[in-house]
């Protein structure tokens, strides 16, 4: 995960600090270039220039200042509950935190009451389904790394729940990694039923109960139905010359386990087009049953701009571009949010990207 922190003020630099000294994620901090330079930061003259180029890059935007500011600041660039950003407002001595935008789908509930928890804030969530502890559908979306479909009906859902209605979950076995997400349905209170393509066919045409399916498949939409579909992951990768698919199929499998997810997760996988003869990284993905799709440096070079990502000299030095890992990664996606940052294995380096 990387996260945004906005500020113009020195107190709220010091908690903007704070913030990242106590996420586990990466985090950059933006100040108004009226506190001067400092180490760590970036400096920004118009907040709404920096938000406008950091808007698809980030998985949360923080901001520490007045709610009014950020309402009109992000306005113009709001497209969708399903792709927007966690945003997140704070005043500068961190009394209060507020969940302002995509509290479930983006995270930012969850974030907000975390944040509330080590900062000794108050938290200030306002999603019905939360306020009455109801787990709802586009939450579970969220900590499973899924998206409702239809988008229309997670108000509907969402509504009914509130309302006290009952909805049952059914799981796809022929989805990869279904067992897991029945354990993750588990972990929140919630029960599901395991079914085949027949049974799910049958289900979908019962159009007076509530369902929430949970398929990679592609089926009709139906009234009282609402579908969990997995979000893509991408696998980046860089290696040695010479590196077997042993090793490769190995860093995979910790790069997954390092997320919480086994390897048959990862959709798809991704690299350099000077790679695109390594014997051992074409295997693996024959091997693993998942497509390779290998990118150029003009390519590469626009996603590094696009997420400012870290680049090697070494790497640049030896085929042109500094990052291969990510940089793949972020190519397959219209718009990604990182999993796993670039992570070293032996002689493998591997990053993880979801799909936003």
């Amino acid at each position: 995960m990387r996260y945004a922190v906005y500020t113009s003020s020195v107190n709220g630099l010091i908690l903007a600090r704070k913030i990242r000294d106590t996420v586990d994620a990466d985090v950059d901090i933006y100040v108004h270039h009226k506190l001067g330079s400092s180490n760590g930061v970036y400096i920004y003259s118009r907040i709404a220039e920096a938000v406008e180029k950091g808007f698809s890059q980030y998985t949360a935007m923080i901001f520490i200042m007045a709610a009014g500011i950020v309402v009109r600041t992000i306005a113009p660039f709001l497209k969708s509950k399903l792709s927007d950003p966690a945003i997140i407002v704070m005043d500068e001595k961190g009394k209060n935190i507020i969940s302002l935008l995509s509290g479930h789908l983006g995270g930012a509930n969850e974030l907000t009451s975390y944040l509330a928890k080590e900062l000794k804030a108050n938290p200030v969530i306002t999603t019905g389904t939360d306020v009455n502890e109801l787990v709802a559908p586009d939450l579970l979306a969220y900590r499973l790394e899924m998206v409702p479909f239809p988008k229309e009906g997670i108000l509907v859902f969402n509504s009914a729940l509130l309302g006290g209605s009952h909805i049952k979950y059914i799981i796809d076995r022929r989805m990869p990694c279904h067992l897991k997400y029945a354990e993750g349905l588990k972990k929140n209170g919630i029960g599901a039923v395991l079914a085949d393509g027949d049974r799910i066919s049958q289900l979908v045409k019962d159009t007076q109960s509530l369902k929430v399916i949970l398929t990679n498949a592609d089926l009709p939409i139906g009234k009282g139905t609402l579908y969990l579909k997995p979000r893509k992951l991408v696998a980046g990768v860089g290696c040695r010359r010479g590196t077997r698919e042993g090793l490769i199929i190995k860093a995979l499998k910790a790069a997954c386990e390092k997320i919480g997810w086994e390897l048959e997760r990862i959709d798809e996988l991704a690299s350099s087009v000077v790679k695109a003869d390594e014997q051992g990284l074409l295997t693996a993905g024959q091997q693993l049953g998942r497509t390779i799709k290998f990118w150029d440096n003009e390519q590469l070079n626009e996603q590094i701009q696009k997420y400012q990502l870290m680049e090697s000299d070494f790497v640049k030095r030896t085929i042109g571009v500094g990052n291969i890992s990510e940089a793949a990664a972020y190519c397959c996606v219209p718009h990604g949010v990182a999993a796993l940052p670039k992570t070293k294995y032996e002689n493998v380096t591997v990053a993880l990207v979801w799909e936003k």
